[in-house]
C-alpha cells in the first residue's frame, strides 16, 4: 500500500526539507507540500531543495491553483522539478481554497479547471498552446512527462478528474459504498471523453488524527475549522454528499455542537483514521480490504491556526506502527524504483 502525507511549511525552508527527508526514512511512498503563498514560503522552492535530500519519495504540491499560478507557470515549475528529481514529480491542481482567498479571488470554476488541466497536459507535452492570441511552448523538454493530477471533492469535479487527468486525489473518506461512488463518477467522465482509465492513478485523500484516546480523537467533526465555518465541511462542503454515499444521515449545514457523538463516531469511521495508530492501521487495511485502496495521502486534521503543525507525531507513528504492518503494492506509473 502506497502512502503519502500532507508537509505544510511551518518552519524555515531548510528545516522544512530536513523533515521531507525524515519522512522518507519513516517509510513514506510521497510528500505533498501545501501552497499557500500567504504563508512567505514557496512551495516549489521548498520542493526543489527535498528533492535534493532525497532519493526516492514522490513529490508534489497540495495544491497548486491555476487561478493563483498560470498554467503556463506552473507547467514551467513542474518541468524543472523534474530535471531536480527525474520521475519523481507530480503536478497537483484545485480550484483553490486559502491560497484563491488571499488574493481576492474565487475558487476556479468547473469550465477553468477543464482548460487547465488540459493546457497543462499540452504544455507538458511539448505541444503549443495558445493564451489568448499568444502560442506558447515550453522549451527543453524530454520524453519523460509530468503527470497532471486533479484534486477533486464534488462528484462533478470527480467527473471531469476521469475525463481530462493524469490521475486524481479524491477527498471522498475511505469507506467501501463512498469510494465505490467516487470511482463510478471517475468511469462516468472518462466515458463522456471516450477515453479508458488504464494506466490512470488514484490517490485518496485521508484526514488523520492520531489520539491516544479514541474519544478524544472523534470530536473532530465537533469543531469549528475557522469561525463560521464548520471542520465538517473544510475543505468543502462535499464532504457530505460523500458521508451520504456511506449511508450517513446528515443536514445541509451541520452545526459542530449539534453533532452527537454517536454521529461524530460514524462520521470519523466514514471520513478518515482518527485515534490511536493502531486503530489507524486497521482502517487502513479494512479501506484496501473491502474498497479496493491502494494508495493514500495522509492529511493530518487540523484548524485554520493549527494548519501549519508540523507533523511529527503522525510520523513516528507511521516509521514504528503503521508501515511495518502495511502491505506493499504496485507504484503509480514512471514512480522511482525504492
Amino acid at each position: 500500500m502506497q502512502v503519502d502525507i500532507r508537509v505544510p511549511v511551518g518552519v524555515p525552508i531548510p528545516q522544512v526539507a530536513d523533515f521531507i527527508r525524515r519522512c522518507e526514512d519513516a517509510g513514506f511512498d510521497g510528500v505533498g507540500v501545501h501552497d499557500h503563498p500567504g504563508s512567505g514560503r514557496d512551495v516549489y522552492v521548498t520542493l526543489a531543495l527535498a528533492a535534493q535530500r532525497t532519493r526516492r519519495l514522490r513529490l508534489y504540491p497540495a495544491t497548486s491553483s491555476p487561478v493563483v499560478r498560470h498554467p503556463l507557470v506552473l507547467a514551467s515549475l513542474a518541468h524543472s522539478l523534474d530535471e531536480i528529481a527525474p520521475g519523481r514529480i507530480c503536478l497537483t491542481v484545485a480550484p483553490g481554497f486559502l491560497a484563491v482567498r488571499s488574493i481576492g479571488q474565487p475558487r476556479a470554476s468547473l469550465a477553468t479547471m477543464r482548460e487547465a488541466v488540459l493546457d497543462l497536459r499540452r504544455l507538458l507535452a511539448g505541444e503549443s498552446v495558445a493564451f489568448g492570441s499568444t502560442p506558447s511552448r515550453l522549451r527543453n523538454l524530454t520524453d519523460r512527462r509530468v503527470p497532471v493530477y486533479l484534486l477533486a471533492a464534488g462528484p462533478r469535479m470527480v467527473e471531469l478528474a476521469g475525463e481530462v487527468a493524469d490521475g486524481a486525489l479524491l477527498l471522498v473518506g475511505l469507506h467501501s459504498r463512498a469510494v465505490a461512488a467516487a470511482l463510478r463518477h471517475l468511469d462516468a467522465g472518462a466515458r463522456r471523453a471516450g477515453r479508458s482509465l488504464s494506466g490512470f492513478h488514484t490517490i485518496f485523500i485521508v484526514p488523520i488524527a492520531l489520539e491516544e484516546s479514541l474519544e478524544a480523537a472523534r470530536r473532530w467533526p465537533q469543531r469549528w475549522f475557522a469561525p463560521g465555518h464548520a471542520w465538517l465541511t473544510y475543505p468543502s462542503a462535499s464532504n457530505l454528499y460523500w458521508l451520504r454515499q456511506a449511508g450517513l444521515t446528515l443536514p445541509d449545514e451541520p452545526a459542530p455542537e449539534a453533532i452527537s457523538d454517536e454521529l461524530a463516531a460514524r462520521i470519523c469511521d466514514a471520513l478518515g483514521l482518527f485515534g490511536p495508530p493502531e486503530r489507524c492501521l486497521e482502517g487502513l487495511l479494512r479501506a484496501r480490504e473491502e474498497a479496493g485502496v491502494e494508495h493514500v495521502f495522509l492529511f493530518p486534521a487540523h484548524t485554520l491556526e493549527g494548519g501549519y503543525d508540523m507533523p511529527v507525531r503522525e510520523v513516528e507513528a507511521f516509521a514504528r506502527i503503521i508501515r511495518p504492518r502495511l502491505p506493499e503494492s504496485p507504484r503509480p506509473p514512471g514512480s522511482p524504483k525504492t
